[in-house]
């Protein structure tokens, strides 16, 4: 099974086409004809300045995704499926995740609106998942009421500058209902500032749900496992609510996410 998908996500002859990958995305996007890579290109060069500009402001909306897949992050067609992504109404960023340990595949996104990342959510990822033959998981969060909190720790998505680039993320979520300006956010960030290794973090609220969680840059793989392995359930646990983390190889994908305009990379 592992080998069907390799080879259906690498674009070989047992899966599909280059050209049918575009044609196929192309059709998902509501274009009305069959874009070249070429052509995909010079879209992406005419919106990518504007886009790139906006970045240092506030995003409206963050979005979460990843495909329950097993590839290594160097058979990722990223180029191919980064000129697909950045063609994406709303997109301001992305920056690439590669499961640790389990080699899953997925990112963090800036968008310009909450309804260009439900849009994103709905019919482009779940089409692209769908071709893959694999499950997906996407998150959207709700980028306006997280500025404070996410520029109190540093993070880039709200233009602090990236003096650091980053070994490893996490991605938290609890399974809690807390509108963000009721959120303990301001304590936390005293607390979160002690913890070893991490560089940032963007704070993250739930889009209907007011989940809490964030994504944490970290300076190693290391200090993200003791992080998220060791010392956020703990957190959790006092909120007395289940949990969800995950730790990405940030080395892995950062040439990915520089191509995509990531924050943690400027």
């Amino acid at each position: 099974m592992k080998n069907a998908i390799e080879n259906d996500f690498m674009m070989k002859p047992a899966g599909f086409s280059r050209r049918e990958l575009f044609g196929f995305l192309g059709k998902a996007t509501g274009a009305a004809v069959l874009l070249s890579a070429g052509e995909f290109g010079g879209l992406i060069s005419n919106v990518s300045t504007a886009d790139a500009a906006s970045s240092v402001n506030s995003p409206k909306a963050f979005v979460y995704t990843e495909l329950q897949i097993d590839m290594s992050f160097k058979k990722v067609p990223w180029r191919d499926l980064n000129l697909l992504i950045s063609s994406q109404a709303g997109l301001l960023d992305k920056t690439w995740f590669a499961g640790v340990g389990n080699n899953s595949v997925g990112g963090i996104y800036s968008f310009k609106s909450v309804e260009d990342a439900q849009r994103y959510c709905t019919v482009f990822f779940p089409d692209l998942a769908k071709k893959l033959g694999v499950a997906q998981t996407t998150r959207i969060f709700d980028g306006s009421v997280v500025k404070d909190a996410s520029f109190g720790m540093n993070s880039p998505h709200f233009g602090v500058e990236a003096k650091q680039r980053p070994g490893a993320f996490v991605y938290t979520e609890v399974q809690v209902n807390v509108p963000f300006d009721r959120a303990p956010w301001k304590s936390r960030n005293l607390v979160l500032k002690q913890q070893k290794g991490l560089i940032s973090k963007l704070w993250l609220s739930g889009l209907n749900t007011h989940t809490l969680g964030g994504v944490d840059a970290f300076d190693t793989i290391e200090n993200a496992k003791e992080f998220a392995i060791h010392v956020f359930p703990k957190t959790a646990k006092k909120l007395n609510a289940a949990f969800y983390t995950r730790i990405f190889d940030a080395k892995a994908t950062e040439l990915a996410s520089r191509e995509m305009s990531s924050p943690y990379y400027k």
